[in-house]
């Protein structure tokens, strides 16, 4: 098989992993005419920074070969896929070429279980020690680890990488155990745990003031799969805020359910809708930049599942119409970032102006305020909503249309 027939096959392979962003990393490139790469370049868009800048990953799998048996998985050693592996050697022959050709800025790695975790790890860990010490890479990695794999096998990959993650898989210990027999949620939980014990750990100075060498300085992550078990959104998001609260994980990601080929009838047949994946990452923003609760997401909709036809917040404003309409020269923090179309940034700029001067519907439109949402629930010297914030057909306004299904 050719290098070119591997990369078709485990890049494929590597589609269904949602945690792939390069945000959080410190910045670290070769303008000084020192190493290769750079963690602060664009190039073809892969993933997203928080400021918006678009980060080019090559993103692959380092094998799809793997000894366990996920129902939910492609990959499981069950599963009837063409397999396909790299040698670390060919990993890094890939990252530093791709990154000469300016593809990309950074590598995204995961594995199946090849032998064994500790066999997978020491690879893994073997590739991203060649990128850093042989070939001076500066770019960003991010290593999906093995939670079985051995600590102090994780502890080396934490010195390369620039962030790890390990995925939960599924929204409960009962849903992993039935389709993941293989894989224990305590393990998985230890490993977050651990790695979170060393990032502290590498942030602490010496009694001789040295600071001790970095550990995973972009954080790390995980993943959930939604929609294979029966999980609704309210368990979760509450399962996401326990894990952001353990472990200060920097993001969890949620990845739609993708029917895969010879699946366990235990399955679903179609993959649930991937409105109902950008909901719930909407629902994790609301929980991490503006003090909403789970409770008070989940419990405005029936059943604990997030309202697929309106954003999550416009639903609770909705549903809290008593709240509102705030007044935006005289509120506070906490209060403006529960309005519907302002954003931090633009609350932000909010607080600072109104410092100077009376804040006017104009000022508003300059600042970024999504105002088609804003209008019901603010008022302000030149504007005010009227009847508007308690009229009947509101969430109507919002709403998408009805649309007309076609019979054929």
């Amino acid at each position: 098989m050719t290098l070119q027939d591997k990369l078709a096959i485990l890049s494929d392979a590597a589609r269904y992993d949602a945690s792939c962003a390069s945000s959080g990393t410190s910045r670290r490139d070769s303008r000084d005419g020192k190493g290769l790469g750079s963690t602060e370049g664009s190039g073809i868009c892969h993933a997203y920074a928080p400021d918006g800048r678009c980060i080019s990953l090559l993103k692959i799998l380092m094998t799809n070969f793997c000894i366990y048996d996920c129902v939910y998985c492609v990959n499981r050693v069950s599963s009837n896929v063409p397999r396909a592996r790299f040698t670390p050697e060919e990993v890094v022959h890939l990252t530093t070429e791709f990154y000469r050709r300016n593809y990309i800025e950074g590598l995204f790695l995961s594995s199946g279980i090849i032998r064994s975790p500790d066999k997978t790890m020491e690879d893994m860990v073997q590739i991203a020690r060649l990128l850093r010490e042989r070939e001076q890479f500066r770019g960003y990695i991010h290593l999906k680890t093995i939670p079985d794999a051995a600590p102090e096998l994780i502890a080396q990959a934490g010195l390369y990488a620039d962030r790890l993650s390990v995925n939960v898989e599924l929204p409960t210990d009962a849903s992993v155990a039935a389709y993941a027999p293989e894989k224990n949620p305590a393990t998985i939980r230890d490993a977050m745990g651990d790695v979170k014990a060393r990032r502290l750990a590498s942030k602490d100075r010496s009694h001789t003031g040295k600071r001790p060498a970095r550990f995973a300085p972009a954080g790390q992550s995980t993943q959930m799969i939604v929609g294979a078990d029966g999980s609704n959104d309210a368990v979760i998001l509450n399962h996401s805020a326990r894990l952001y609260g353990d472990f200060r994980l920097k993001r969890v990601y949620y990845s739609a359910f993708s029917p895969i080929p010879d699946s366990s009838a235990r399955l679903p047949l179609i993959k649930p809708p991937l409105m109902r994946e950008h909901r719930l990452y909407q629902a994790d923003w609301l929980l991490r930049f503006y003090g909403f609760g789970v409770d008070e997401i989940t419990g405005v909709s029936a059943g604990g599942n997030l309202d697929l036809d309106i954003d999550p917040k416009l639903a609770w404003a909705l549903a809290h119409r008593g709240l509102f309409p705030v007044d935006v020269q005289r509120a506070e923090r906490e209060t403006l970032l529960r309005v519907p179309g302002f954003g931090t940034k633009t609350v932000g700029r909010i607080l600072t102006t109104r410092h100077h001067r009376t804040l006017r519907y104009g000022d508003l439109q300059r600042m970024g305020a999504g105002l088609k949402k804003a209008r019901p629930f603010i008022t302000l010297r030149d504007w005010s909503p009227g009847a508007l914030t308690d009229s009947a057909d509101l969430r109507a306004r919002f709403a998408p249309s009805p649309e007309q299904l076609s019979l054929f």
